[in-house]
């Protein structure tokens, strides 16, 4: 019974351990803009980023990433069919902005609990 009990306590301290790991792999990602897309835009990947652009960005960038009206006292959303980019012009700062949200106020929220990494790369592509 008490090996099974410090068996038990052991993997569970290793599980956190490794949430731990990963949550903080994905900070560190999300704070370095520079990092690399690992997703290459296949045709897959870009069927699949359209596919969740449509189910969680359209509503307010619009349907061709035109932009929008922002909530009351908030700045309207993003452009992103223009050659400006406010929040990021490389993968890694595009991907950073999809995960953490854009501050101060967020009126970007954060999307990286709800997406998984993959998927907001293939969002990026």
């Amino acid at each position: 019974m008490r090996v099974d009990l410090v068996r038990r306590a052991s993997v569970l301290a290793l599980a956190a351990t490794l949430t731990t790991s990963g949550a903080a792999a994905l900070r560190a990602n999300a704070q370095n803009p520079t990092t690399e897309n690992p997703v290459r835009a296949t045709a897959a990947s870009l069927e699949a980023g359209r596919a969740l652009y449509d189910l969680h960005c359209s509503a307010c960038h619009g349907e061709k990433g035109e932009g929008g009206v922002g909530a009351e006292g908030l700045a309207p959303p993003s452009d992103l069919a223009d050659m400006s980019w406010d929040h990021g012009s490389t993968d890694g700062a595009i991907f950073a902005a999809i995960q953490s949200g854009i501050g101060p106020e967020f009126a970007m929220e954060r999307w990286g609990d709800r997406i998984p990494e993959k998927d907001i790369w293939n969002l990026v592509n």
